[in-house]
């Protein structure tokens, strides 16, 4: 019975992390970012992670920015963007450097 939760677990472990790492590939290209009104950071030492065009499986759709806490001292953002590849576009989410 353990082996067999324990078995369970790490399949559904497994196919979590390999759906999260699938690439979006569109053939149509995004539209030009939204230009967006940020409000005033929630306290001292965010980051602005600007918003970006998310691809709803018909359409784009936006996604608005967010005020974000780095997760280390000295860490980066590196936004997320659509870069053209092979005949259309892939998604890259946004990331901490």
């Amino acid at each position: 019975m353990i082996r067999k939760m324990l078995f369970t677990t790490l399949i559904g472990a497994g196919l979590a992390i390999s759906a999260s790492a699938a690439e979006v590939f569109v053939r149509i290209a995004p539209p030009l970012p939204l230009v967006e009104r940020r409000i005033a950071p929630p306290g001292r030492g965010y980051i602005w992670a600007a918003g970006y065009h998310r691809w709803d499986g018909g359409a784009y759709a936006w996604s608005p920015g967010v005020w974000v806490l780095p997760p280390r001292p000295h860490a980066h953002w590196a936004p997320a963007h659509w870069a053209q590849r092979r005949g259309g576009w892939v998604f890259v989410e946004g990331h901490w450097r």
